[in-house]
């Protein structure tokens, strides 16, 4: 995978929990709170700006209340890199 596929990849899943997040109303804050995630990460995350580890991909989605693989059902190929 290069540079760009990888932004593209932290890209897409950080709109993806900025969606859900605003569905439900939250401020990074709250959702912080919900989720035991420093609110300035999530906001890093949602802007593609950092990857994070599995166990923080779960505890967002448990944090939203919502299943893990809603934040990662979007559209990502790798095309014939992998």
């Amino acid at each position: 995978m290069n540079i760009q596929q990888k932004q593209e990849l932290l890209n897409a899943f950080g709109k993806n929990l900025s969606r859900e997040r605003k569905q439900k109303g939250l401020s990074y804050r709250e959702l912080s709170l919900r989720c035991d995630v420093d609110y300035s990460q999530i906001s890093k995350i949602e802007k593609g700006q950092v990857s994070i580890q599995i166990t923080t991909l779960f505890e967002l989605a448990c944090g939203l209340g919502i299943p893990v693989k809603d934040l990662l059902d979007f559209d990502f190929t790798l095309g014939d890199q992998c």
